[in-house]
């Protein structure tokens, strides 16, 4: 995936237009560190990534 598509991505869950660029980044660094350590494809690392970040701009939105 191309950090263009992840900072879209983002921004549609949440995440500050501003900072999308590179959080996009990052995640996609972490994301491929994730999928070498724990042997598991990319694609479910970045999935479970962008799960986490949704949960806490979701909490952060209630006031958390």
């Amino acid at each position: 995936m191309h950090s263009e598509q992840l900072a879209q991505i983002l921004v549609s869950l949440g995440c500050p237009a501003d900072r999308a660029g590179d959080l996009a980044r990052q995640l996609d660094r972490r994301a491929r560190q994730l999928a070498a350590q724990k042997q598991r494809s990319y694609e479910a690392a970045l999935t479970h990534l962008l799960g986490l970040m949704r949960q806490g701009w979701a909490a952060r939105e209630k006031g958390c």
